[in-house]
């Protein structure tokens, strides 16, 4: 694996592949259901149970995945390989989804729902094994998630911004005009955002023999009890299940509780996006001076006091929100970058260990955190419901469906944050450690690390081997 750090301009192009993954993750799971049930005319039920089904068939998709990224061991790179792999099968499920006519019926839904996550599960997947392998350096690991992490939002910046622009370019404002933009437009920018990384981007060859041997689902189970991984996981729950309720209830808190419209709703939102692009920064710098487990307990403190005074927010003022939206922002990227880079360098520890590269099944168990946090995230309309909350008639909401939403959206997630600073306090795997294990590890390998590719710098030491500077 290589040191040093990356070029800025070799990042931007790994981070590429994420505009159109990140653009198609949102649309996914608001635009399409309401589409298919209101527009397409599938029965509403079918259309639920679509995507409730397929969601956990894909989360047993992931290990299995991440076992056979384990064994590929390809000369054009094996994580680049499968971001190949993925662009054809991710085009053309999206393509059958979203220009999808009335006429269809659950069947189409199903079928293309399957397809579609498989691929955007090979994408993303490799995609983030992917990016641990760019560096072993401690700190530029962070550095490499928090331009994943921009990439992300970035995207969803974009596609929350598309149908305001076929609007003003008047090219339709109906729903139908809309999704069929929106699928157009992420089937186009796919292929050209993966083959500007598999272009720009080197991937290290692996370093260890021992990585050639077969994994299998049971080291998935043995890596879940690693008490290292676990912590990891329960932050990466809790990190994504807060802003995950939040961003649920977002609407129906800034419309019926601060009494906004939903074009100023829709702009708080924006901005509290925009915002979470300059904290990846404020988190990778901080990561810098007081390490990734602190920087991300005061990520989450800092998430749960903005979710706490939300509450005191006047109704109506938009100028009085828009700090509010950006502090709330500010904490949003940390919890995704931090995470996966100490995943990362648990994957150096795993290896010095078992003598194996667990990358692949390693991000598949941090990829099913994601996906068990959105599923529990939307849970929080059934507790809406339950206490007589009416989302289509605000006058027959109860007084106590009101208070419940409030409760909800600030209380609840400010609490999950809380948690999750709690899960990393006394962290183990500091820098030091780190770097011991990357030490260790040049042994352990008796051998100089592969020849270092010619965007990294060398001007920092190469931890691991220090004969090599």
């Amino acid at each position: 694996m290589a040191g040093g750090r990356r070029s800025t301009l070799t990042l931007a192009a790994f981070a590429a592949p994420c505009l159109p993954l990140a653009a198609f993750g949102l649309p996914l799971v608001i635009t399409l259901p309401h589409y298919y049930s209101e527009t397409l005319g599938v029965n509403l039920s079918a259309v639920s149970l679509a995507f409730v089904l397929v969601r956990l068939i894909d989360i047993g998709f992931d290990p299995i995945f991440g076992t056979i990224l384990d064994r590929t061991r390809w000369g054009f790179g094996r994580f680049k390989g499968w971001m190949a792999i993925s662009a054809p099968i991710l085009m053309l499920a999206i393509y059958m989804l979203f220009m999808a006519k009335p006429g269809v019926g659950p069947v189409h839904l199903w079928f293309w729902l399957i397809v579609v996550y498989f691929g955007y599960s090979i994408a993303v997947l490799s995609h983030t094994s992917w990016a641990a392998k760019l560096t072993t350096d401690y700190h530029e690991r962070s550095r490499i998630y928090a331009f994943w992490q921009s990439g992300n939002v970035v995207g969803m910046i974009m596609i929350l911004a598309l149908p305001l622009l076929l609007f003003v370019l008047k090219l339709g404002a109906e729903e139908q005009q809309i999704v069929h933009g929106q699928g157009w437009f992420i089937v186009a920018l796919l292929p050209l955002m993966i083959a500007l990384a598999l272009w720009r981007v080197p991937e290290p060859p692996p370093t260890e023999a021992a990585g050639t041997e077969k994994a299998s689902l049971r080291e998935y189970f043995r890596l879940l009890a690693r008490p290292t991984v676990t912590r990891i996981l329960a932050a990466d729950l809790l990190t994504g299940l807060a802003p995950g309720i939040a961003g649920t209830l977002f609407f129906f808190f800034f419309i019926r509780v601060k009494e906004f419209s939903y074009l100023e709703s829709a702009g708080l939102l924006l901005i509290y996006f925009v915002a979470a692009i300059f904290g990846a920064m404020i988190w990778t710098r901080l990561a810098k001076k007081v390490g990734k487990s602190k920087a991300l307990i005061a990520a989450c403190v800092t998430y749960a006091a903005v979710q706490f005074g939300v509450v005191m927010l006047p109704a109506g003022n938009f100028i009085t929100a828009i700090p509010f939206l950006i502090a709330a922002g500010i904490p949003y990227s940390a919890g995704a970058l931090l995470l996966r880079s100490m995943m990362a360098d648990y994957g150096d520890e795993e290896r010095l260990s078992s003598g194996k590269d667990r990358t692949g099944l390693l991000f598949a168990i941090l990829t099913g955190t994601v996906k068990v946090g959105s599923a529990l995230a939307v849970t929080s309309l059934m507790f809406l419901d339950f206490l007589g909350f009416d989302a289509a008639h605000a006058a027959d909401s109860t007084p106590l469906s009101r208070a419940g939403l409030m409760a909800l959206y600030a209380f609840v997630p400010g609490i999950v944050g809380l948690l999750a600073a709690a899960v990393m306090i006394g962290y183990p795997l500091t820098e030091a450690k780190h770097a011991e294990i990357l030490r260790r590890l040049g042994e352990q390998d008796a051998a100089f690390p592969p020849v270092v590719p010619e965007d990294v710098a060398g001007t920092e030491p190469n931890v691991a081997n220090p004969a090599v500077t």
